[in-house]
C-alpha cells in the first residue's frame, strides 16, 4: 500500500489527532473506511484541496474515488446540524429536481452519513468524475458559470421549506453584530494597536451608512429569507472539463440568509485580481467584466424570483460583504489576533486595509456597475 502525502504541513493539520502517522492510518482511517465497506490496505490516500477550516482527502480505491472530510468542529459545533440539513436538501431535489448534481455525504453500513470518533466528526462522498476546482477566477467566463451555479442552487431550493434548514453558524453575516465587536475592539483592545490604526478605524466609522442599511433590511423584513450557501468563493463550484459549472460544494454554511450575502462574497472574491492576502495595494482594483458576469449570472437563474427590493439591493451586496470583512480583519488585529491567527507581524491590519481599499474601489465604480445593470 502505497500513501501520498502533497505537504508538509500534514502533521499540523491533523493536530486534533494522534500525533502518530501509523496510529492514525491504522486505527482512524481503517475503521472509518471499514464503516463503508472501503478496505484500507487497498486504497491510496492523498492530502485534497487548501481548506482552512475542514481537512480533507482522496481516497482513490481503484475502481471508484471518493473524498473524506473531517468537519472542524470548533468552527460547527453542532455538525449534526449540517448532516440534517444536507439530508433534507437531498431529499427535496431528489423529489423536484432529480437531475441535478447534488453532492451529498455517503450513509456508511449503518446508514450513517456523518460519523462520530474520538477524533472529530467524518463524512465520506463521492469524487465527481471529470470535475474540476479552481482557487482563482481568471476570466469573466469562470464568474459568470460560478455565479449561474450559485443562483440555480438557490433558485432550485426556492419552495424549500426554510423551517427544514437549520443555522449552523449563528450570526455569521450579523452586520450589526459585526460592528459591534468593532466597537467593543476600538473601546478595549489592543492600546497600541489602537493607536496604529485611527486613520482605518475612523474610514470604517465613515462608512456606517452600510450598516444602517443591513439594519433596515432586518428591521422592516425589506427582503426575503432564502436558501442561501454563504461560502460562495470559486473553489466552492464544481465545473467540467470544457469550464462549465456543474453543481456548488462545500454545503456546511448553507442557511437562511439574504441573497446579499452570496452575492456580496462573489463580488468580494471574484472583483479583484488581487485577494485578501495582498500587501500592495496598487494591485487591488475592480473588474467591471466580472461585475457583468456575476449579474448576468446570478439573474440567468433569479431574474424573475428576485424582488423588486432585492433587484435594487443588487450593488449594495458588495459593499455589505467587503465592509464586514474589513470589520472583522480590523477587530482582530485590534484584539490581538485571537480569531483569525497571524502568519507575520500585522498581518489582520495589512488584510483589513486590503479590504478597504477594495470598499472604496467598489464605490467608486458605483455608477459604473448602475450603468451595466440599468
Amino acid at each position: 500500500m502505497r500513501y501520498v502525502f502533497l505537504t508538509p504541513l500534514l502533521t499540523f493539520e491533523l493536530k486534533g489527532f494522534k500525533n502518530s502517522h501509523s496510529f492514525l492510518y491504522k486505527v482512524m482511517l481503517k475503521d472509518l473506511l471499514l464503516q463503508f465497506g472501503l478496505i484500507e490496505d487497498k486504497c491510496e490516500i492523498t492530502k485534497f484541496g487548501t481548506g482552512l477550516i475542514n481537512h480533507t482527502w482522496v481516497i482513490d480505491a481503484g475502481d471508484k474515488k471518493y473524498i473524506l472530510q473531517r468537519i472542524n468542529h470548533h468552527v460547527f459545533k453542532q455538525p449534526e446540524i449540517i448532516d440534517q440539513n444536507t439530508a433534507n436538501l437531498r431529499l427535496f431535489l431528489n423529489k423536484f429536481y432529480p437531475d441535478y448534481l447534488f453532492v451529498a455525504a455517503l450513509p456508511n453500513l449503518e446508514g450513517k452519513s456523518l460519523i462520530e470518533t474520538e477524533d472529530g466528526y467524518f463524512r465520506l462522498f463521492h469524487f465527481v468524475d471529470g470535475s474540476v476546482t479552481i482557487n482563482t477566477v481568471e476570466n469573466e467566463e469562470q464568474a459568470f458559470e460560478a455565479a449561474k451555479q450559485f443562483g440555480k442552487f438557490t433558485n432550485l431550493l426556492s419552495d424549500f421549506n426554510l423551517q427544514n434548514l437549520g443555522i449552523t453558524l449563528p450570526d455569521f453575516h450579523n452586520l450589526t453584530l459585526r460592528f459591534k465587536q468593532f466597537e467593543d475592539a476600538v473601546s478595549n483592545g489592543n492600546k497600541e494597536r489602537i493607536q496604529e490604526t485611527q486613520a482605518s478605524i475612523d474610514q470604517l466609522y465613515q462608512l456606517k451608512d452600510i450598516v444602517n442599511t443591513y439594519e433596515s433590511i432586518i428591521n422592516e423584513n425589506l427582503i426575503p429569507l432564502r436558501v442561501i450557501h454563504h461560502d460562495t468563493k470559486i473553489s466552492n463550484v464544481l465545473f467540467d472539463e470544457y469550464g462549465k459549472g456543474l453543481c456548488v460544494i462545500d454545503l456546511d454554511t448553507v442557511m437562511p440568509g439574504y441573497f446579499i450575502s452570496d452575492v456580496g462574497d462573489m463580488m468580494r472574491t471574484y472583483l479583484s485580481p488581487a485577494n485578501e492576502e495582498e500587501q500592495d495595494l496598487s494591485k487591488i482594483n475592480i473588474r467591471l467584466d466580472m461585475f457583468g458576469a456575476i449579474y448576468n449570472g446570478y439573474m440567468s437563474e433569479l431574474a424573475d424570483k428576485l424582488t423588486d427590493k432585492e433587484k435594487e439591493l443588487f450593488i449594495y451586496s458588495g459593499k455589505f460583504l467587503i465592509y464586514m470583512q474589513a470589520l472583522r480583519f480590523l477587530t482582530d488585529y485590534l484584539n490581538n489576533d485571537i480569531y483569525y491567527g497571524a502568519a507575520y507581524s500585522k498581518h489582520n491590519l495589512s488584510r483589513a486595509n486590503n479590504q478597504i481599499k477594495l470598499l472604496k474601489e467598489y464605490i467608486a465604480a458605483e455608477p459604473d456597475f448602475r450603468k451595466m445593470i440599468g
